[in-house]
């Protein structure tokens, strides 16, 4: 597995928590910029955005399938933002395909993208668990907590963090969770099997310190799921 390409799916909770958070994206920008030694794919999330959209579409009675093709086009929106901001050192077109996604990365320090296509039950997290098994690179996945937990943190205060977890025992907890369209869990179901039928190292932290703790090959706090 090749540490020199690095995907990274970074949640929409952390691009738009409340408003666009522009000193965090630039930290970001910074972080990406200091390893100019790899190359990074950036999968962007939908986050809250696309929660407040499915909400309002469920009133309106849209199907699971127009929820999720409104989630995507917002990913999709996220990375175009994220290109404008990182300018000359990524992509300037937004890829629709792995192979394009590959193709870019050759040409870019950088390359963002949303979610690539409709598939059923699927977030843009899937999205970065397959672009790292296709690029045979481990998977970091930014999300809004510091790792994985054996509960909602956020809702249960006896929930307890989980520094490691093998691919299987995590497929089987993903597995447990119901799918919905702009689901919020640290990677969604089909994302859990790819990176355990492929073997991805995935990572799942709260922070862009984390992020570079990880990429210094320095001890870092976040989830480590392998083996």
């Amino acid at each position: 597995m090749s540490n020199d390409k690095w995907v990274i799916s970074l949640g929409g909770s952390r691009i738009v928590p409340n408003e666009v958070d522009l000193a965090f994206l630039l930290e970001f920008k910074k972080l990406i910029e200091s390893h100019p030694e790899k190359k990074f794919v950036v999968v962007t999330g939908g986050g809250k955005t696309v929660r407040t959209y499915v909400k309002a579409m469920k009133k309106m009675g849209q199907s699971i399938e127009s929820q999720s093709r409104t989630g995507i086009a917002l990913t999709r929106f996220h990375a175009e933002y994220l290109m404008k901001l990182f300018g000359k050192d990524a992509n300037h077109i937004l890829p629709r395909t792995m192979k394009k996604v590959e193709a870019q990365l050759n040409k870019n320090h950088v390359v963002f993208t949303g979610a690539l296509r409709y598939g059923p039950n699927q977030t843009s997290d899937s999205v970065g668990a397959k672009l790292a098994a296709h690029l045979n690179c481990p998977f970091i996945n930014l999300t809004n907590i510091k790792g994985l937990y054996t509960d909602n943190p956020k809702t249960h205060k006896s929930a307890k963090f989980i520094p490691k977890i093998t691919w299987k025992e995590f497929y089987k907890k993903s597995m447990k969770i119901k799918y919905s369209a702009g689901q919020h869990y640290v990677l969604d179901q089909v994302g859990s099997r790819v990176i355990m039928n492929k073997r991805v190292t995935t990572y799942i932290v709260g922070s862009l310190a984390q992020i570079q703790n990880i990429l210094s090959k320095k001890k870092f706090l976040g989830t480590t799921i392998r083996g």
